[in-house]
């Protein structure tokens, strides 16, 4: 049996680092490595977490992977065959607890100590993924950070954290529940990481489910400064609008990119924030928030999703205003976990290109008529939440006051490309403008059933795994509009 404690150790591959690749400039060894790459993509190289658990739909043994690399992916800077990509917070699944243990609804969490990261890769020569080096995130004091959730003050959502068995994760675990002495455990650097960019000075930004935070770490991990709706944080650099921390809860700041020149963060959410309340939450709307990081200077746009309750996961830039968008479903092509009952041929796996400079910035829009700015909610129309407006009456209403979504076109539709079997697209690489690498969030190879994990499987005996995949694309044109 395995049970890797914190998996502390940084893993580093002994293996040949291929140099010389610029971006836009592939070496030689770039271009034999892409060539090599094959059609139906790669998977990621994972550890086992721990392995003493028990599928709760087979019986057998639960494989927990290390893995879960998938939530985000950005180039490498300056290296073409290279790429980074993140975990969240680690494995988990909904739960509430049982009897004298009930303390609310939250999440279980088998490897509770679990440290999110990010992780350089490469592509080989023979067409392979490896690894390079794990980078563990870390609060400022260098100590590291978990992925339990954080309070409600700074952006935690009431979940409460249970371990493998069922019980109530507690700040003292050797002692009884106290709400005053011995309260449940939260971690307000605890991130369920989903965006990531990569600077040219080696440190990173991150966004997460959680506030949603936009968290900026050095090359080793350690955090820097923060970015967030709660104006009491005296860790934030900047302030976005408080109506982002209306977001739903697992859908928060889900992608995250910075403009060619390093200026600007832009950060999508997934999908329609409960803004004021969770009755919007059957809706298209969502919304990009945009930072400069020299000015502090916001701005805010709607992206309409094709189908109500989709979920953004992806964004990067093409340039300073235009940028690419991984909008899926939540279903597999053939059905997954839940077998073939569940397959669905028309999955939605695609990649927009979206144009800022075609939607209204709402932080700079003319108030008028019955336009007003809330401190809680943002820009609302008659009193209403831009959601509220949308809902009851739809979008045309918008429209007559002058805002309009940012414009999208279709890229491409992984489905129709690879028969993409995987649920989470979530990762996506600019490698040039001819190719796109995809990758999917494989859960830590973890699934759950009312609450008890099982193994997430693709379909017969095929466990789900992070796997990239790269795709042929034409960024020099638009395609035909949505």
């Amino acid at each position: 049996m395995t049970y890797m404690k914190f998996l502390l150790a940084p893993l580093c591959s002994a293996m040949f680092l291929m140099s010389g690749c610029t971006k836009g400039n592939l070496s030689s060894d770039s271009t034999i490595a892409l060539s090599n790459f094959p059609v139906d993509g790669a998977s990621l190289p994972y550890d086992i977490i721990r392995d003493d658990l028990v599928d709760n739909k087979t019986r057998k043994q639960l494989e927990i992977r290390n893995g879960g690399y998938g939530s985000a992916m950005t180039a490498h800077p300056t290296k073409n065959n290279q790429f980074y990509a993140l975990t969240d917070r680690g494995p988990n699944a909904t739960y509430t607890g049982v009897a004298e243990h009930n303390l609310g609804k939250g999440k279980r969490f088998p490897v509770p100590e679990y440290t999110p990261r990010i992780g350089l890769f490469e592509l080989t020569l023979n067409g392979q993924v490896r690894l390079v080096e794990d980078i563990l995130l870390k609060r400022p004091d260098g100590t590291l950070i978990t992925g339990l959730p954080n309070s409600s003050a700074l952006g935690g959502t009431g979940e409460t954290p249970y371990d493998a068995l069922g019980l109530p994760i507690l700040e003292n675990p050797d002692r009884p529940y106290d709400p005053s002495l011995n309260p449940i455990r939260l971690d307000d650097y605890g991130l369920d990481g989903e965006g990531l960019v990569a600077l040219k000075d080696g440190s990173f930004w991150v966004s997460d489910e959680y506030g949603p935070h936009m968290v900026h770490f050095d090359n080793t991990g350690r955090e820097i400064e923060r970015i967030n709706p709660f104006t009491a944080d005296i860790r934030s650099k900047y302030t976005i609008p408080s109506e982002f921390s209306n977001r739903r809860a697992n859908r928060g700041m889900e992608g995250l990119a910075i403009t060619p020149d390093e200026k600007v963060l832009v950060g999508i959410m997934q999908s329609t924030m409960f803004n004021p309340n969770k009755s919007v939450k059957n809706l298209d709307l969502t919304r990009i928030v945009t930072v400069n990081l020299e000015t502090g200077a916001i701005g805010q746009y709607l992206y309409r999703q094709v189908k109500n309750q989709n979920a953004n996961s992806e964004i990067v830039a093409l340039n300073e205003h235009e940028f690419l968008v991984i909008e899926r479903d939540g279903s597999f092509l053939n059905g997954g976990p839940k077998g073939k009952r569940k397959a669905n041929p028309l999955a939605q796996k695609h990649v927009y290109r979206i144009d800022l400079n075609t939607g209204t910035n709402l932080e700079k829009l003319t108030l008028k008529d019955n336009l007003a700015q809330n401190e809680e909610l943002g820009l609302t129309v008659g009193g209403r939440t831009l959601e509220q407006v949308v809902k009851a009456e739809g979008w045309n209403v918008l429209e007559k006051l002058g805002i309009e979504p940012v414009s999208k076109t279709l890229v491409v539709d992984m489905v129709a490309e690879v028969d993409y079997p995987h649920d989470k697209m979530e990762g996506l690489w600019l490698i040039d403008q001819n190719r796109l690498g995809v990758l999917n969030d494989d859960d830590f190879a973890t699934w759950s059933s009312a609450g008890k994990l099982e193994q997430k499987m693709l379909s017969g005996d095929i466990i789900d795994s992070a796997k990239l995949y790269i795709v042929d694309v034409n960024l020099t044109k638009k395609e035909s509009s949505e």
